[in-house]
């Protein structure tokens, strides 16, 4: 079924394919287990176990992209590398825009499984609160308003949001303060205006880097505040 290159045997616990890294190989499950994980504010999520037959590291091949998990021998495992030149061959045998529509379907997937973990690993109270705030963009301070709000994120309604992964200055501004809270970012997910988008989604999905202490405890107290209001969403799991 499939053109094996070489094998390679790996020992309960030890990584086949760790997350973050480089490399395009494809790998098919030989014999034994292969754990799928990921791992969100220093925790581990298992993702899946893949058994004989199931193959992992495709979306690094079809993507050109880092390794989006870690793949882990569960006992004796042996993984088959499927031969590259005829993986080559036949990728190149599609044509051009076929080519495109499967690196888009990557990207897309793994922007997805990132922002489901992002949103999934912190018990943290969320609520939909609008506020004024800035974040500054290149040389300037853009004017923006939140969606919603928790102690590590928030959503910021913008129709020009950031890239993923770009870090930026915020200035968020909470009832009664004299000043704006000071707050390093990064952006976590965005969503551009089209024609087939809610207007609600629009913006960006955000992560805090850096606060002082003092502005951190003065947020928690805000969102404690707005909870006991009747303003809380839920309780939910966010990544840090």
């Amino acid at each position: 079924m499939f053109h094996i290159a070489s094998e390679e045997t790996y020992q309960d616990g030890q990584v086949i394919i760790q997350e973050g890294s480089s490399g395009d190989w494809i790998y098919v499950v030989v014999s034994g287990r292969v754990e799928i994980s990921k791992t969100v504010g220093g925790r581990k999520y298992i993702i899946e176990m893949l058994d004989p037959g199931e193959v992992l590291g495709e979306l690094g091949f079809l993507g050109r992209i880092t390794r989006t998990a870690t793949a882990r021998a569960v006992g004796e495992t042996t993984v088959g590398i499927v031969d590259r030149a005829f993986l080559d061959k036949e990728f190149n045998k599609l044509s051009s825009d076929f080519r495109l529509i499967l690196t888009a379907v990557v990207h897309r997937f793994k922007k997805m499984l990132d922002r489901t973990c992002e949103f999934s690993s912190r018990e943290d109270i969320r609520v939909l609160k609008t506020l004024s705030l800035k974040y500054k963009d290149k040389n300037i301070f853009v004017n923006a308003y939140t969606g919603d709000l928790s102690s590590g994120g928030l959503f910021i309604r913008t129709e020009n949001p950031l890239k993923q992964g770009e870090e930026f200055f915020l200035k968020l501004q909470l009832p009664d303060l004299a000043e704006p809270i000071g707050i390093k970012c990064k952006v976590i997910w965005a969503q551009i205006k089209d024609e087939k988008t809610e207007d609600s989604s629009v913006g960006m999905g955000v992560k805090f880097l850096e606060m002082t202490q003092k502005d951190n405890q003065i947020l928690k107290q805000h969102l404690r505040d707005v909870a006991k209001s009747g303003e809380k969403i839920d309780q939910e799991e966010i990544s840090e």
